[in-house]
């Protein structure tokens, strides 16, 4: 039942998102070792400016602070991510023991103030050590990600009980090892193909590992990189253009879950580079969801392309709208996306885990952080999950991208997506207005007439 005083459900999760490595820093303190991250970053010319994220916001060191910053925007839940490299050094065997003692602490201090922990089991650090073995393309790796799994869910599971396997494993097969703008920055179709495959099955592995290990109810999710994609225009190939990319970019990891399936026109199409599918594989990786998130930031348009290998389909940016600095702006996708994921695949709860807009924030005269966009553009995605709400869908949760200004992956520093501003040369933090708006929303709603 909604709440008179917000218009959504008192059991509503508010929150803010953000990773490891994204805001940890402390890349080489109490044990913990290189992941492919760090590799990539040292790299010169993969990143903006050459930045990486060996300090990032020092929340390894700062994190006391950061979740008073959180309580005092009145958020009950907090999804973090937990660095693989600082728990198992190598990837496998030995725990370390002050790297998950870190994440031991930080539960700890949530539960302290009253908020949820909603914990990412992989956010993109692969150890390097695991990538020297191999890397997602190598089956292996589907094991010590279970065995992974199972030591942080033995350890956190007496007080955890929201779990996500995966963020945008999208990210970490494509654009790791197909695209090569991720790290480890390999351009492999084969290899990216491989990835993917067992990116999803060892989030089955994790899942029936967190199951097994944590005392009391358990919900296990997958958080998705997901967006509506519309034609370029009506012309049949723009159309087709669009549904092809729409299987790659959507279908590829929601059918395997969800129907315990590729997509077929996609699974043609790729079926030259060979096929990492063993018997029994796609009946693992349909296990059951328990909710399922939805990382949204904005619509895709796609017309034809002959020339983009495999899809030949093409993203392409609408000569008119609203932009932020990376993408168009277009709340009413966030509400189209929900319905069809619905629809279409009915998980038995649907969680926004990532929404938020970048801005080049900085202080004023006064020292304040005025972000009015921001609050713009999150007030109308919010206003659209509303509506979702109000037609009978089952949304449980909205985490705003992020919490924290922080190291912004290929972009460096030079994308800012928190609530709360960092300098990062002095680390002082300074809660944004937006800050102020989230408190707000959480305690009364949305305005009437919002945006």
């Amino acid at each position: 039942m909604a709440s008179p005083s917000t218009g959504f459900p008192s059991d509503f999760f508010w929150g803010c998102a953000t990773s490891a490595y994204q805001i940890e820093g402390a890349v080489a303190e109490d044990g913990r070792a290189p992941s492919i991250w760090d590799t990539f970053t040292h790299a010169p010319g993969t990143i903006a400016g050459n930045e990486n994220g060996d300090v990032a916001a020092d929340h390894y060191h700062r994190w006391q602070e950061d979740l008073d910053l959180l309580q005092d925007m009145g958020a009950n839940a907090y999804r973090f991510s937990i660095s693989w490299p600082r728990v198992l050094p190598q990837g496998k065997g030995k725990i370390n023991a002050a790297g998950l003692g870190f994440y031991d602490r930080l539960v700890d201090g949530l539960l302290a103030r009253g908020l949820t922990p909603f914990v990412t089991l992989f956010q993109w650090d692969l150890p390097q050590a695991v990538q020297d073995r191999g890397g997602w393309p190598a089956r292996a790796t589907v094991a010590e990600f279970e065995e992974y799994a199972r030591a942080v869910a033995h350890r956190l599971g007496d007080r955890v009980r929201w779990w996500i396997t995966h963020n945008e494993p999208f990210f970490s097969g494509v654009g790791g090892y197909f695209l090569g703008s991720f790290a480890p920055g390999i351009v492999d179709p084969a290899a990216a193909l491989q990835a993917s495959h067992h990116l999803l099955l060892s989030h089955a592995r994790a899942a029936r590992a967190i199951r097994d290990e944590v005392r009391g109810p358990v919900k296990v999710g997958l958080a998705l990189s997901l967006s509506a994609v519309h034609p370029a225009s009506s012309s049949e190939a723009d159309v087709q253009a669009a549904d092809r990319f729409d299987a790659f970019t959507n279908r590829w990891f929601l059918d395997p879950v969800l129907r315990g399936e590729y997509p077929a026109q996609l699974a043609q199409r790729f079926a030259p580079l060979g096929t990492p599918i063993e018997p029994g594989d796609m009946q693992e990786i349909h296990e059951p969801l328990d909710f399922l998130g939805v990382n949204y930031y904005s619509r895709s348009i796609v017309r034809y392309d002959e020339a983009t290998p495999f899809l030949e389909a093409a993203q392409v940016k609408p000569e008119q709208g609203e932009f932020s600095l990376m993408w168009e702006v277009y709340p009413p996708g966030l509400f189209e996306l929900l319905d069809r994921l619905w629809r279409d695949y009915r998980p038995p709860l649907l969680i926004v885990t990532e929404n938020g807009m970048p801005l080049a924030d900085a202080p004023d005269g006064r020292g304040q952080v005025e972000d009015g966009e921001r609050i713009s553009y999150l007030s109308r995605h919010l206003a659209e999950v509303q509506r979702a709400m109000a037609r009978g869908i089952r949304v449980g949760g909205y985490f705003v991208w992020s919490l924290l200004d922080n190291f912004e992956w290929a972009l460096g520093y030079s994308m800012r997506f928190g609530l709360v501003y960092v300098d990062f040369a002095s680390q002082k933090r300074i809660p944004k207005s937006s800050a102020e708006w989230f408190q707000r929303v959480i305690q009364h709603g949305l305005p009437e007439g919002a945006p």
